[in-house]
């Protein structure tokens, strides 16, 4: 536990209300998840204001509050902590008031636009089969050892991500492998955490809406470089790559497929039941597909090189690593066509996983995606436009509208597309269930039908509300009603 004037004593400016002496046994921003002796942090978001809790807190057992007002109304007997950043506040109390657990584990952390979250599972099926219990945060899901638990966001808060750390040490993890998201570098949400070894997959477009500009964008991911202590693993054919390298202090391993580097795949041979290539003389067979998978395991190796893990455990976790959902994962069923569901909802994610359906298609590509709304609007016309020149068919449909009309953002998608079609088929079709249907009622044999956007998630943010949904699903059941007419 931590006294309150122990934790203002921390950040520069920090005042208290009451008692400086109060016992902090926790931090937590949720008022329905405070517990006896907990400090309650209010933070004031675009929809929720933390200060509407405070009453809340205080009868769950909140001893405190966290706050960046100067005049807020305090229940009798509780202290507050007045504070002039709250972010930059939380990263410095958040990790001390947790005595640092990420500290006492070794953490690898995976940045870049794409290939973070099949990174990120390849490198802990590596770290498993050397036999050490792995924890994994990411954008599907969090793993402690063999337990799955839900995630929220790819980095969750430096409150719940030091809460996270502290259940995985109680739990007996050595290594952590962490997604780590550019909006969390930039807000400092790891804070607090060593990085043992940085991976840098890739960087294209996406995020402009919070970054502004590529620059800024490239600037967040380098955080990672200048943090890691003891290695980076670095793709070198992204032109980003050089910049990352620049920004590190420690070992470096670099990865690639076109240029020279310490880890280069070379005859690589991509096929519709998996991808192999060779590596230092030796041959590896995966039955994960597509070039980028290539690139997904080049950097799983280099970060399990880097910690030294032996090339005879290494080779056959990787030729024994499936999938990860949503990630080019084919609906399998009686019929004469392909249904793949992928997670691709960036420029660079569509161009490649649509060249990778071109290899192992017979027939024609037909396309299902949407753009988010309230996100990056410039990215939809290049996507649309990567949609109609690498696909036979294009169906535009929603993807997570959020607050935007969902025709908008159809349109601003159709601009790219015009550009491409041509005399190829083209339809918009805003509700995405009907979008997949017509899809699966245009596929003929050979086909492959690709359902991109939205992957693993099993919900759609509309406007109204967040209702279930989950490609996978109504690909099956439009998959059924064919069948079975």
């Amino acid at each position: 536990m931590k006294t309150l004037e122990e934790l203002a004593l921390l950040v520069d400016g920090t005042r208290i209300v009451g008692n400086a002496s109060a016992q902090i046994t926790g931090i937590e921003h949720d008022s329905r998840k405070i517990s006896a002796g907990n400090l309650f942090v209010c933070f004031e978001g675009a929809h929720v204001d933390g200060h509407n809790f405070i009453n809340q807190a205080v009868s769950n057992g909140a001893v405190a509050i966290m706050t960046t007002r100067e005049n807020v109304q305090l229940p009798a007997g509780i202290s507050a902590l007045v504070v002039k950043d709250m972010l930059k506040a939380l990263a410095v109390i958040v990790p001390y008031a947790s005595d640092y657990p990420a500290k006492k584990m070794r953490v690898i952390g995976v940045t870049g636009t794409n290939g973070k979250t099949t990174t990120t599972y390849m490198i802990r099926e590596i770290l498993t089969r050397a036999g050490y219990k792995v924890g994994l945060i990411g954008t599907i899901q969090t793993v402690i050892g063999d337990e799955i638990f839900p995630a929220h966001n790819t980095t969750p808060n430096v409150i719940d991500l030091q809460k996270l750390f502290a259940e995985m040490l109680s739990r007996g993890v050595q290594y952590v492998v962490m997604e780590v998201s550019s909006h969390a570098l930039a807000e400092n949400r790891i804070s607090g955490v060593e990085f043992d070894v940085a991976v840098f997959t890739n960087l294209t477009q996406d995020h402009l809406d919070f970054h502004k500009t590529m620059e800024n964008y490239r600037a967040a991911k380098a955080k990672l470089f200048e943090r890691a202590k003891n290695a980076v693993v670095v793709n070198v054919d992204d032109a980003a790559g050089a910049f990352m390298l620049e920004h590190s202090h420690c070992k470096k391993i670099t990865y690639s497929v076109k240029t020279d580097s310490d880890l280069r795949a070379e005859n690589v041979d991509v096929r519709a039941d998996g991808t192999s290539f060779e590596l230092g003389g030796k041959n590896l067979n995966l039955h994960v597909t597509g070039i980028f998978n290539v690139y997904n395991t080049l950097a799983a190796i280099g970060a399990a090189e880097a910690e030294n893990i032996s090339a005879d455990i290494i080779q056959p976790a990787l030729e024994n690593f499936r999938s990860v959902p949503g990630r080019f994962e084919r609906i399998y069923a009686d019929i004469p066509f392909a249904v793949i569901v992928d997670y691709a909802h960036t420029p660079d994610g569509v161009e490649n996983v649509l060249k990778t359906a071109r290899q192992i298609a017979k027939n024609k590509i037909i396309t299902v995606f949407g753009c988010g709304g309230d996100r990056d609007n410039t990215k939809r016309p290049i996507m649309g436009r990567l949609a109609a020149e690498l696909s036979d068919v294009v169906i535009a449909t929603s993807d997570n509208p959020r607050t935007e009309n969902p025709e908008k953002i159809l349109r601003e998608i159709e601009v790219g597309i015009r550009e491409k079609i041509g005399a190829k088929t083209f339809e918009n079709i805003a509700d995405r269930r009907a979008a997949i249907f017509r899809a699966i009622e245009l596929a003929q044999a050979g086909d492959v039908v690709m359902i991109l956007g939205k992957g693993h998630e099993n919900y759609q943010i509309l406007n109204s509300g967040t209702i279930h949904f989950d490609d996978r699903e109504v690909a099956t059941e439009a998959i059924g009603g064919l069948i079975h007419g």
